[in-house]
């Protein structure tokens, strides 16, 4: 594995001199801009691996996306290689079906010690809530990236991110139920500063990829950050969204794509090539 391959990857062409803030913030951009979030491995016939080489030779040499099992792992190798000191934490992420975090801590974030304080990365979580760039670990701290304003609160042992957005401006009427589930002010996971080992997450991913009532079993899901906002395809619906088409409101146009369009949008819209057996899927979770 080579680190100049990654930077390659993504874009990063320098200088890198040490591991500052301004290097840690430019390359966390990068990378959510360039590996999508996927898992379209698990709708390909293909088993997700937590073993680094494998993972560095998908998302890098094969030019693929990962989910944060993947992804997050790749980055802390990244951090390690240009010699950040962080830190593996685990999170359980909000549900707006369910109205509560997960019972299982499922995603992997890092914390970078770096300029004197504390930041949380995380270039895999996808879709309207990733973050573009860490962010520093000081409750109460309003944090405002493109996308909205995140703001970490510190409650006890756990720490809460929430998220403050637009308002979604839908124009396809036939779409607009998507817009229903969501207020201004929304939690997007929670997490202990108790460090975890990679180990710690392999069971979880074994079970989030087998377990039939599974987000990740029934949902084929590709997600990629741009300079505007974010593409997506869930199962058939593909959508982009550009942050601040106006100054209060977020706009997000949909559609539907065909099993025949699904590999020429996934090379165009997310620089992914061919999968072979992709079958997408788009199930309702209880």
């Amino acid at each position: 594995m080579d680190l100049q391959e990654y930077f390659q990857r993504i874009g990063f062409s320098g200088p890198f001199e040490r591991p500052d803030l301004p290097a840690l913030q430019l390359v966390h951009r990068l990378h959510v801009m360039t590996i999508p979030y996927e898992n379209l491995s698990l709708h390909s016939q293909e088993q997700v691996t937590m073993e680094l080489s494998q993972v560095f030779s998908k998302l890098v040499h094969q030019r693929r996306g990962g989910w944060c099992c993947e992804s997050n792992l790749l980055f802390s190798w990244v951090l390690d290689q240009m010699g950040y000191t962080y830190t593996i934490l685990g999170a359980r992420v909000y549900s707006h079906h369910s109205q509560d975090f997960s019972e299982l801590e499922e995603h992997i974030i890092i914390r970078v010690e770096v300029a004197g304080g504390s930041y949380i990365a995380d270039v895999s979580f996808g879709l309207a809530d990733q973050i573009w760039e860490p962010l520093e670990l000081v409750s109460g701290k309003e944090q405002p990236q493109l996308s909205g304003t995140f703001c970490l609160k510190e409650k006890g042992d756990t720490w809460l991110l929430e998220k403050t957005s637009r308002t979604l401006f839908i124009p396809n009427v036939d779409f607009a139920r998507f817009n229903l589930s969501r207020g201004p002010v929304n939690p997007v996971f929670c997490f202990t500063l108790e460090p975890r080992q990679l180990e710690d997450f392999h069971a979880t991913a074994h079970f989030l990829q087998t377990n039939p009532k599974s987000v990740y079993t029934n949902k084929s899901i590709c997600s990629l950050a741009t300079p505007t906002g974010y593409r997506a395809l869930v199962g058939w619906v593909y959508s982009e969204v550009t942050f601040a088409y106006q100054e209060t409101f977020d706009l997000m146009e949909i559609c539907h794509i065909t099993d025949a369009e699904v590999q020429d949008f996934l090379r165009e819209k997310f620089g992914l090539p061919i999968i072979p057996n992709l079958a997408l899927k788009n199930n309702k979770c209880d």
